[in-house]
């Protein structure tokens, strides 16, 4: 495994580490699905240069804007939780009531 794998895995394994554990609140797991997001673009942007594979070279702008959209709906969710709850941890939410 070269330098520049071990980064990216160690990226993405950290990410979803801070996902799993560090749920308290909505907005940090907001930043750890971000963190994700990047290091899943970073690696596929750095796959397709590798390789220089014309097929697969829209592939990470794809990727790019499935984020920008999850981090809009993710930033809309956390701005009505936050106004019909008046905070956003993640505790306080029950899913049966909402």
């Amino acid at each position: 495994m070269t330098p520049t794998h071990f980064a990216f895995s160690s990226a993405f394994m950290l990410g979803l580490a801070g996902l799993a554990f560090h749920r308290t609140h909505f907005l940090s797991a907001l930043l750890c699905l971000e963190g994700l997001m990047l290091s899943l673009f970073i690696a596929l942007s750095l796959w397709t240069l590798q390789f220089n594979t014309m097929n697969s070279a829209s592939l990470p702008m794809i990727l790019l804007a499935f984020s920008a959209c999850e981090a809009g709906a993710g930033l809309a969710l956390l701005v009505a939780t936050t106004r019909t709850h008046s905070n956003s941890r993640l505790q306080s939410l029950n899913l049966l009531q909402c």
